[in-house]
């Protein structure tokens, strides 16, 4: 018997393995996402600056928030509020529209971040 049960079952199951790994490319291909919103602090997210005015500007208000009251920095797109990964490069972005690509956490609405730019 050539190539006998033995032969499709490796067969089958290559098949399946290169199933898997279509599955798991597309997947995280899919996964990357890019968000447009302000960079902002959670305590000020969607309410504005102008209750908490911890300087002059939006900006400087979002960087003492996040420095003197363990705040965290967000994007806000209008309507949500994402908690970002990256905690360092906001800071020069702060107050500003920004492009933020990376992988969502629904549950947690946080954005894994690949990279935090200047929206044009």
């Amino acid at each position: 018997m050539a190539g006998g049960p033995c032969h499709i079952e490796t067969d089958n199951m290559k098949h399946l393995i290169s199933s898997l790994l279509a599955v798991a490319a597309l997947s995280a291909a899919q996964g990357k996402q890019t968000f447009t919103g302000t960079i902002t602090d959670n305590m000020c997210a969607n309410a504005g600056h102008s209750q908490m005015r911890m300087g002059p500007t939006d900006a400087e208000c979002t960087i003492a928030c996040v420095s003197a009251h363990d705040a965290m920095y967000v994007l806000y797109d209008g309507k949500d509020v994402y908690t970002l990964s990256d905690q360092q490069t906001p800071e020069k972005l702060a107050a500003q529209k920004v492009r933020v690509t990376g992988t969502l956490d629904a549950k947690t609405k946080t954005i894994q971040v690949d990279s935090i730019t200047a929206a044009k």
